[in-house]
């Protein structure tokens, strides 16, 4: 048998599908802008400098080009990873590589959460890669054909390498993942970070990031990148210390990257913060908001969100030119009758443009799905695949009887999603944007960037500006922002972009979830609660 760690192996990594219909997938805004997906695969560069740096890699995106017979024969590994939206696709390429007698190791969020489903890879190297990549590879050397590699160690990021960006063509994406910080301090019930990460921080150290940023900038890169970090605040004091270094590095290198984040609404508590944010060119933030209800709120250990003003919030990020994108959630057991007014309002009133509407989904091994099990309410879908159209929270999810009628909250979410990217609508929060923005944008694209911001501009204009549906909003919005704030332009109009987007996924999540509560009115929601418990 050939020697795989030592010898001159070839190893293929491949990013399989997500849906085209994810509230993730810009697809139309990657057409508009030139790029060909929206983000890169952070977690195969890791993997891939993890690995013996004397082997020879090849990474495939297939959400970028496809993966073909001639790629799976060229390599004598191959590994794949994701998360829950990408599990049909993996369990599907899992099979079309063994039918090529290819040697599959599979690792990622999901095969960590729910091993059993991947039990046809050849290799499960589980939870975190730091760790367990090195007991996949001791047996590699002994010989191993087969195993599934677990640890409840958490990685030192200290001791973190930086990815192989090497590996990837820049221009097929429209961002750069970069990490930060893994795990969470807070405790909430439904999210599944703190179970696979841990609820203490760890954190690279300044130099690393900055070495990361590096290796970026020599490998040619400028444009957008993300903090990958499921919350980049959960630590204020390091994140001001990282801050602060990023800001010395970039001005001396000519601010060649602007940045975006995930982070709790309590963000908007520290103005030091969102200063040092501003002064690096952070210019979006996603919120976990969850929910505009602040009882719903304390029953699910969002504690750091209670009594938060969420308009408040946007609005003094907005001051600082940060553009803020909203998570909400509907299906909670505590929410009340009116939940669906609220959410509209939370978002109309606060100018969210991207909120990304979600049914409550009991992931693997969180809380709720302890506590859910354990009222004997939790549909056995811990051994069962995703089905043909479970892509992501916006469009699957309410995976558990519910104590509210099932139809009303589907109802509910479809009234949320319906109203709140209505044309007139959507473009009443574009307004708001575009107004309230005080960007000091420190990134400047140089002459090729220029004509591809003007050629994505020209696009924009004729898809949004000259369309039926949007076509007056477009352009109400359009001269509004330039007469009242003309440095909000570029803001307002990369939102009319992201409408393109929206749209098309809410009718297809609307369509999805009317056929949903016509099925459940058909049949019954307890027929259909006693099909689930028992599948």
């Amino acid at each position: 048998m050939k020697d795989l760690v030592s010898g001159p192996t070839r190893c293929l990594l491949v990013q399989t599908k997500f849906s085209g219909f994810s509230f993730w997938n810009y697809q139309d805004v990657c057409d508009i802008v030139g790029a060909r997906y929206p983000a890169s695969s952070l977690g195969l560069m890791t993997v891939a400098a993890l690995l013996p740096q004397h082997w020879e890699f090849l990474l495939i995106d297939e959400n970028v080009e496809p993966c073909t017979n001639d790629h799976l024969l060229w390599a004598d590994l191959v590994c794949a990873g994701g998360m829950l939206p990408q599990q049909k696709s993996m369990i599907e390429f899992i099979r079309r590589a063994h039918a090529l007698d290819r040697t599959v190791v599979v690792g990622g969020p999901d095969p960590t959460s729910q091993p059993d489903l991947y039990h046809e890879a050849d290799f499960l190297v589980l939870g975190e890669g730091e760790v367990t990549i090195p007991l996949f590879l001791a047996d590699l050397q002994k010989g191993a054909t087969k195993g599934k590699y677990v640890s409840a160690e958490k990685a030192n990021m200290l001791e973190a390498v930086v990815p192989r960006y090497d590996l990837i063509r820049f221009r097929d994406y429209m961002m750069i993942g970069l990490q930060f910080i893994r795990g969470c301090p807070f405790d909430c019930e439904f999210c599944d970070i703190i179970e696979l990460y841990g609820r203490t921080p760890r954190f690279k150290s300044n130099e690393q990031v900055i070495g990361e940023l590096q290796s970026l900038y020599d490998l040619g890169y400028r444009g957008h990148i993300d903090f990958v970090d499921d919350n980049f605040i959960g630590h204020k004091k390091r994140a001001k210390e990282l801050l602060r270094e990023v800001k010395t590095w970039t001005k001396e290198h000519g601010y060649p990257f602007y940045f975006s984040t995930e982070a709790s609404v309590n963000l908007a508590d520290d103005d030091e913060l969102i200063q040092l944010m501003q002064d690096v060119d952070f210019r979006y933030v996603f919120l976990g908001i969850e929910t505009p209800e602040d009882e719903t709120l304390k029953q699910n250990k969002k504690s750091q969100n209670v009594n938060k003003s969420v308009g408040d919030a946007v609005k003094k990020l907005l001051s600082y030119g940060i553009v803020s994108n909203g998570g909400y959630i509907i299906g909670f057991d505590s929410e009340s009758s009116e939940i669906a007014d609220h959410m509209i309002d939370s978002i109309q009133s606060s100018g969210i443009c991207m909120a990304m509407i979600g049914l409550l989904y009991a992931l693997p091994n969180t809380q709720l799905t302890h506590r859910l099990e354990s009222e004997g309410r939790l549909f056995h879908m811990s051994s069962k695949e995703v089905g043909e159209h479970d892509i992501d929270q916006s469009t699957s999810g309410l995976n558990f009887i519910t104590r509210k009628p099932r139809t009303v909250i589907l109802k509910d979410f479809i009234r949320v999603i319906n109203t709140i990217y209505e044309p007139s609508n959507y473009y009443k929060r574009a307004i708001y944007t575009g107004i309230h923005i005080r960007p000091e944008y420190k990134f400047t694209p140089g002459f090729r960037e220029w004509m591809l911001y003007m050629r994505s501009f020209l696009r924009v204009c004729r898809k949004a500006g000259f369309n039926a549906a949007t076509g007056l909003h477009y352009w109400k919005m359009f001269f509004t922002v330039l007469f009242r704030n003309p440095k909000g332009v570029e803001a307002a109009v990369n939102m009319a972009a992201m409408f393109i987007h929206f749209r098309k996924q809410n009718i297809y999540g609307s369509a999805m979830m009317s056929q949903a509560v016509e099925e459940l009115e058909s049949t019954g929601e307890e027929a259909f609660y006693q099909k689930m418990m028992k599948s």
